[in-house]
């Protein structure tokens, strides 16, 4: 068994919103993602992959920004990790 990765970020913390960023990786050797390669994200939104028969195995924490940086740029904070088991 060997297992396919997809990252997906989205536009806020909700499965349902949509994907702003994303990479991914394959295990099985049968296709070579790398990043950049298209510029349509591979679903619109979480719970596309979800219905695709990806399964969600981590979120990243919601953690309030720091009193005075609310605006401040910094990485993609709603990140969700995905696999398949093929």
């Amino acid at each position: 068994m060997k297992q396919q990765v997809l990252v997906l970020y989205l536009s806020s913390s909700s499965l349902d919103d949509r994907v702003v960023g994303w990479s991914s990786y394959d295990g099985t050797g049968r296709t070579n993602p790398t990043t950049g390669d298209s510029d349509d994200p591979p679903y619109e939104t979480g719970t596309d992959a979800l219905r695709d028969g990806w399964r969600l195995f981590q979120a990243s924490q919601l953690i309030p920004p720091y009193p005075g940086h609310e605006y401040d740029t910094s990485f993609l904070k709603h990140e969700f990790l995905f696999e398949k088991l093929e």
